[in-house]
């Protein structure tokens, strides 16, 4: 469990601390944290009266981090049905359809999470069998407590490439003209007095009403993308709807960069990909991030390893991506903010962090070293000034089963 909201104020000293409203660190810096909120950021700073003092020399501190795009909280068990809410594959249920309602605080995938440094993440739902509209996001805090969900209906995520066309009748053009009928019905219907709407449209009344906060601009469009094809249709919708857009996977991204850039378009990847595991990959380079970034795109991370890691490892996965991205030219500062900043500007949050400034919320991680460094791991998290516990059941029953050193039998001889 958390700890009390200490009475007196905690310095933490030494540090390299990364502010994210700076490109380069603060070297031998002082936190001052009091009442949840951070007092001061400075180097060789005094350290105020009574204060709990953690020294932290050879340490680094960020933001924590806050993934853009995963799947916690939704399924335990990819293999045990009963365990996997991510996606509909039947039902009336499209673009109504709710993750948030499905979440599980109490999934093991979210306290590790918690303990490897994950403060926030949009949890979205998987592709449905029964559309194009998988359905909408929601905003996660992971703090020590029943209810997670931040902020339910963060976005409307919808499936478009190669693999989604049998949703649409099996060519990935209807998948577009799909789209497309279904957000002009939504216009034309939108505000009628009853919410039983004709039944000559395509859309149920449900789906309709989903689609009234991206036609006002509330909601952002989440296309899950990964073709440079699919990435421009995606931004002549938006264009002709005058909607939000975000594209989510977008192995080809770079090659609309100057666009997606102009339009003010982010973009969420995987700085793994780098291979053609289907056509609508045939593009992926490692580089993608660099060159998005390059061209003033707003990037955030998921890091899948073939959808693997949506749904476990989510804090290791989105540093080790960090730094493959960093390797292939992004930018340290960039691919920082990318996996603790970016994600809050991207869906909209009310009040995005990610910054370590006076006047913040007191979130942040001490780190044993590099933390884009995947054998690097938290000394210490805190969530508004609270020292969060680091133990899971992975460390507990480490600490269980593991033999006590100084019992631990001799090797036996070799010949």
């Amino acid at each position: 469990m958390a700890s009390s909201v200490q009475a007196d104020p905690i310095a933490i000293t030494g540090a390299e601390v990364w502010t994210n409203a700076t490109d380069q660190p603060i070297k031998n810096a002082t936190i001052v944290i009091s009442a949840g909120q951070i007092v001061s950021v400075q180097s060789a700073e005094p350290l105020p009266p009574g204060a709990r003092v953690i020294e932290a020399t050879g340490r680094v501190v960020t933001p924590p981090l806050d993934a853009a795009a995963t799947q916690i909280g939704l399924v335990e068990v990819a293999s045990a049905s009963d365990t996997d809410d991510r996606a509909v594959q039947s039902g009336p249920l499209g673009a109504a359809f709710d993750v948030s309602l499905g979440v599980d605080a109490n999934d093991l995938a979210v306290q590790q999470a918690r303990a490897a440094g994950v403060a926030r993440a949009l949890v979205f739902p998987g592709p449905a069998g029964n559309g194009i509209f998988a359905g909408q996001a929601a905003r996660l805090n992971l703090a020590e407590r029943p209810d997670i969900v931040e902020r339910a209906r963060a976005a409307l995520f919808m499936t478009a490439g190669g693999s989604a066309a049998h949703a649409a009748g099996g060519s990935r053009a209807a998948i577009w003209g799909e789209l497309r009928n279904a957000l002009a019905e939504a216009r034309s219907l939108r505000g009628l007095p009853s919410p039983f709407k004709p039944r000559d449209q395509l859309l149920n009344h449900l789906d309709i009403e989903a689609l009234s906060p991206v036609l006002e601009k509330r909601l952002p469009l989440a296309v899950v993308a990964q073709r440079d094809a699919d990435i421009r249709q995606a931004l002549a919708v938006a264009r002709d709807f005058g909607i939000s857009v975000v594209i989510v996977g977008g192995a080809e991204a770079w090659r609309a960069a100057s666009e997606l850039a102009s339009r003010h378009v982010a973009v969420i990847l995987d700085p793994l990909d780098d291979l053609p595991v289907s056509y609508d990959t045939v593009g992926a380079r490692r580089d993608n991030a660099r060159i998005l970034a390059a061209a003033g795109v707003t990037i955030g991370f998921m890091v899948s390893g073939q959808g693997i890691y949506l749904s476990y490892n989510v804090g290791p996965a989105l540093r080790e991506g960090a730094g493959i991205a960093v390797a292939n030219g992004l930018p340290y500062a960039q691919a920082l903010r990318a996996i603790t900043q970016n994600a809050g500007h991207i869906w909209l949050d009310p009040v995005p962090g990610g910054t370590l400034v006076a006047g913040a919320a007191a979130d942040l991680v001490i780190w044993d070293g590099d933390p884009l460094e995947p054998a690097s791991a938290p000394v210490a998290v805190f969530l508004k000034g609270q020292e969060i516990s680091l133990r899971t059941r992975q460390t507990l029953l480490r600490d269980r089963y593991r033999p006590a050193r100084e019992a631990r039998p001799p090797a036996p001889a070799t010949r």
